[in-house]
């Protein structure tokens, strides 16, 4: 390779063309051992695979809950429940704002009524479930643990992970509804909520999925997902809960993007790194709170519209990565993500992806397979300190919240966004169908196409709801939410009576709104 030959990451980490012992001096701690690089548990795999978790959610929950049972019935080992945008912001389907929405990029649900129909059949005191909701993450909790109730499964006995990351989507995302600080408070209340009574239940994912979504490096989806991570043990320090226990139950959410070797560096270097923030900041002496879990899920960002197919090989490669960085729990992407909803047969290949990979291709045999590489372990050290150096740099700034009331995480990933996009278009990088290998001719796909009159059924629904319940009970019970709001107790048990009224969540998130104000990032930035 000629001496001029100068290949990076898209974190800017020269690859050199070989890598020899000099380059991994560390010495490796077991798997399941401080700080964790190698994996959180001893025997990783072996012991338990990382669950098949496939992301599903569209239209009515009539037609969700047949996706989900779909999935169920082919080998999926967990649900994973995408919420649509009026329901992700706290608004009603029969709000004015929220038509044209309805059920677009996920499934409806603004009442008990509709959760009680998604998860009709679905045995939940056995399946783990995971619900990607952040601002009224609470409220969608509360209304599973309704369910549950109503299906006989105690509080104690529900498994899973409720994202409540509500930092990343002032950073990235934008789907946020209250300012910083309130929001806050729900996640806190939310995590002692979970404490007492769901004990089995992640109360967080912190996410950098969506923050590598949106145009972050490796380096930065790292650092400013752990010091979003540390806001919220600060913030839950503050409110009095132990890092010690609560720290069991934080859970974590990573992309898995194109450069494999990077992308397996950096799940290990995001042990690392958090079992030491653990142990140094917070004095964290339980493993079970030092060592860093976390779901995967493909890169969406990388699918192209362009020669489709081709993100099959690209979403297996991912999955390859989180599975040989020890995710341990996977969501593959559908090849046809970039045009559409995923249809029946692109969401089975998604899914036979990650069985092949379980089953055929020794994934689950040993753990850490690619530990001790000399090139793996540099990457690894690599990424720790570039991602150390960063989260220093918001400790300066008074930490996650504050950087991203100043609008520098924002601007961090912005560059870095123009960055990839101007090396796309130059085709310094190379993406296959897109800016090289191009074909004339667009392939012919088989996309979903949502019911038209899914809309007009939910509204429908919501407008029974409110006809049908008891006025005067839902009215006490929108009253106490609002009552709770303007003092410091616990929001969790008076939001989970008024889901029980069936008020809805935009009536309750509509008390908050009156109480709480709503965030304006342009005047925030201003």
């Amino acid at each position: 390779m000629a001496a001029t030959d100068d290949r990076r990451t898209d974190s800017g980490i020269v690859v050199k063309p070989v890598y020899c012992a000099g380059d991994a001096p560390r010495v490796l701690e077991p798997p399941g051992e401080y700080p964790f690089t190698r994996g959180p548990y001893r025997d990783m795999y072996r012991g338990r695979p990382w669950t098949i978790r496939q992301y599903a959610g569209f239209g009515s929950a009539e037609e969700s809950n047949a996706r989900f049972r779909f999935l169920l019935e082919r080998g999926q080992t967990g649900l994973s429940v995408a919420f649509d945008l009026p329901t992700q912001l706290g608004y009603d389907s029969d709000d004015p704002r929220a038509a044209g929405e309805v059920g677009r990029t996920g499934v409806a649900v603004d009442s008990l009524a509709d959760m009680e129909i998604l998860l009709e059949g679905i045995p939940l005191d056995r399946v783990s479930t995971s619900m990607t909701i952040n601002a009224p993450a609470a409220l969608l909790l509360l209304l599973y643990e309704l369910v549950a109730e109503r299906q006989g499964v105690p509080p104690g006995e529900l498994r899973g992970t409720v994202q409540n990351d509500i930092l990343k989507e002032y950073a990235a995302r934008g789907n946020y509804i209250f300012p910083p600080r309130p929001s806050m408070r729900l996640v806190t209340d939310l995590f002692a909520y979970c404490a007492e009574r769901l004990p089995r239940w992640n109360a967080i994912s912190v996410s950098g999925y969506h923050i590598r979504e949106a145009g972050a490096t490796a380096v930065q989806e790292l650092a400013f997902t752990l010091a979003n991570g540390i806001a919220y043990c600060e913030a839950a320090v503050e409110a009095g809960l132990s890092p010690d226990r609560f720290g069991e139950r934080v859970s974590f959410f990573f992309n898995a993007h194109n450069h494999f070797f990077q992308e397996v560096a950096k799940f290990r270097a995001a042990r690392r790194l958090w079992a030491r923030i653990m142990r140094e900041r917070f004095g964290v002496t339980n493993p079970r709170a030092l060592a860093l879990r976390f779901h995967a899920q493909t890169g969406g960002s990388t699918l192209t519209a362009q020669q489709p197919e081709n993100n099959i090989v690209r979403v297996a490669i991912q999955a390859l990565a989180a599975a040989c960085g020890g995710a341990q729990s996977l969501h593959t992407n559908a090849f046809d993500e970039a045009l559409a909803l995923p249809s029946e047969r692109a969401a089975r290949i998604a899914l036979r992806t990650q069985q092949i990979l379980q089953a055929e291709a020794g994934t689950t045999d040993t753990a850490d397979p690619l530990g001790g590489s000399y090139f793996i372990e540099a990457l690894t050290d690599e990424l720790e300190a570039r991602a150390l150096e960063l989260i220093e740099r918001i400790d300066e700034l008074g930490g996650a919240v504050a950087a991203i009331e100043e609008g520098f995480v924002q601007d961090e990933i912005e560059r870095a966004a123009f960055e990839w996009q101007r090396q796309v278009e130059s085709g310094e990088r190379v993406i296959v169908g897109v800016n090289r290998f191009q074909e004339e001719e667009a392939e012919r796909l088989e996309l979903l196409r949502i019911d038209p009159q899914a809309e007009r059924r939910q509204l429908e629904r919501t407008a029974r709801v409110r006809a049908e319940r008891n006025p005067e009970q839902a009215a006490r019970a929108l009253a106490a939410v609002r009552e709770t709001a303007r003092g410091q107790a616990n929001l969790l048990p008076a939001m989970r009576e008024a889901l029980r009224a069936y008020c809805t969540i935009g009536e309750i998130c509509g008390v908050l709104r009156d109480e709480w104000g709503t965030y304006d990032a342009l005047r925030a930035r201003a």
